[in-house]
């Protein structure tokens, strides 16, 4: 199972500062939504640049003009997009079809998706490359939420799944006991007092 660090920051100097603290014990690194919102497509390109022995994953969280989208993040460095389930399958299609382009991979973010085995198959037939069984910040602070839901999504919809929301290394053993082929942390390593140290913690939990 691979490691992947979501990079939940404002600039693109402190993308760095993270990515180069964590690094060393992360397969994947991830450019959150407001990371790039806030810095545009050149801090996809500044991480890139730092670290290009490493997947670096753009999460746009595309909702339309997916093939437009995608080609400009692939064209900044990215190696993996994320595209929304709740997208259109044309804009999925269009997205995969620059992922060929560039010989680079779209993941499709399942948040908000009520039915995410179902529509994991769907897209998985257009022709992503996996889909993130995702919880939000907002959805996790809601009455009711449980991690369990999300790791069962990921058996139940039986293609390639990586797994997002609060993961910890209290948690990390379920989810590749779940069969994901991806963790996702993020406030796990940038929110403790050592990163590197953090980082190195969640590697080690992983058989």
């Amino acid at each position: 199972m691979k490691l992947q660090f979501a990079m939940d920051t404002l600039t693109t100097e402190n993308a760095l500062a993270l990515a180069k603290a964590a690094a060393p014990h992360v397969d994947i690194l991830e450019l959150g939504t407001p990371l790039i919102k806030s810095e545009g497509l050149s801090a996809v390109t500044a991480i890139k640049n730092a670290h290009p022995d490493k997947i670096v994953f753009a999460d746009l969280k595309t909702m339309d003009a997916g093939e437009l989208e995608a080609d400009i993040a692939f064209a900044a460095g990215a190696d993996l997009v994320s595209v929304l389930g709740s997208a259109g399958d044309s804009t999925i299609v269009g997205a995969v079809k620059a992922a060929k382009k560039h010989g680079k991979g779209i993941v499709v973010d399942l948040i908000g998706v009520a039915n995410k085995p179902a529509r994991a198959q769907e897209v998985v037939a257009l022709g992503v490359d996996f889909v993130e069984m995702h919880a939000g910040l907002d959805e996790q602070a809601e009455a009711g939420f449980t991690f369990s839901k999300l790791l069962r999504d990921g058996k139940e919809s039986g293609v390639t799944f990586s797994v997002a929301g609060g993961i910890n290394a209290s948690t990390i053993a379920s989810v590749q006991a779940s069969g994901a082929a991806v963790a996702v942390a993020g406030g796990a390593i940038y929110g403790a007092p050592d990163v590197g140290a953090a980082a190195a913690e969640l590697r080690s939990a992983i058989a």
